[in-house]
């Protein structure tokens, strides 16, 4: 999607591509990292897609074959993930299987931006996602962080997303107190969410594959971007009006997923064109 982007289509476009992807239930093939990998099942799973999980290289060929998009996130990195994430790259390339990456923690140590930046230089990505210090650390800017937790403000989320959607012609996903999606020549702005989401490990990597779910579904990666990014934010929301504690909310965030719907996207997305 090159051309400008009105919000009320977007909104339209997202509601249909959350229909779409409930009808088609979507197979997500997923290399991910093992700290979340049960949440990002059961977070596809509710929106409506279908998550396989494999760390098996002599399979994944065949399982990538009948997937319909691929996730690839670095949190937990090992020495066979570099080479595993590359030939999952490489094959979901070859046949046309959208993918997102997560690049997790990659400003924190040398090892992990060195395979991104591999997997970058090899790889097309549909979409990619990460907080401000990860985009930045991916433009070689300066950035604040502590290990896998950005320590970055957002205000100047349109002008990153512009840069790094340019240098790797993706759609390109920051995450945030405030969230952008965009490409050189959208961009919105998502304000959907709550800050006690933070105290929950893996909002991010369920965003991923919420976002993975939405391409799935046959839909663009803008608007699966934002609807991936929307729908975490709208469930968070939710999810903290009745909180009790950390691991209510995350079952908060899991169940409003599932309920998810035309007229709760309708009622509560916090969407904003940024001109």
């Amino acid at each position: 999607m090159n051309r400008k982007i009105e919000k009320e289509e977007l909104v339209e476009e997202v509601i249909l591509a959350l229909k779409k992807l409930k009808e088609n239930t979507p197979l997500v093939y997923h290399l991910t990292n093992i700290v979340t990998i049960n949440d990002c099942a059961n977070i596809t799973l509710a929106i409506g897609g279908s998550p396989l999980m494999s760390f098996c290289k002599e399979e994944i060929e065949e399982i990538i074959g009948f997937s319909a998009s691929v996730v690839l996130n670095i949190g937990t990195m090992d020495k066979s993930m570099r080479d595993m994430a590359i030939a999952v790259g490489k094959i979901a390339n070859r046949l046309k299987k959208p993918i997102v990456l997560d690049p997790v923690g990659v400003g924190a140590t040398k090892a992990r931006k060195e395979m991104v930046d591999s997997l970058l230089k090899e790889i097309k990505f549909a979409v990619i996602k990460g907080n401000m210090a990860e985009i930045k650390t991916l433009l070689e800017i300066d950035s604040l962080s502590r290990g896998v937790d950005s320590l970055e403000k957002n205000e100047i989320g349109e002008e990153i997303v512009r840069l790094a959607a340019k240098k790797f012609g993706s759609i390109v996903v920051i995450t945030g107190e405030i969230d952008y999606i965009g490409n050189q020549q959208t961009v919105f702005k998502v304000m959907n969410g709550h800050k006690k989401m933070g105290l929950v490990t893996g909002t991010g990597c369920m965003i991923s594959s919420l976002i993975g779910t939405f391409l799935g579904g046959g839909n663009n990666p803008l608007v699966s971007g934002v609807g991936g990014v929307v729908a975490m934010g709208i469930a968070g929301e939710l999810a903290e009006k009745n909180f009790v504690g950390t691991g209510s909310l995350k079952v908060g965030i899991i169940d409003n997923i599932s309920n998810l719907d035309e007229n709760t996207i309708r009622g509560k997305e916090k969407i904003f064109l940024i001109f």
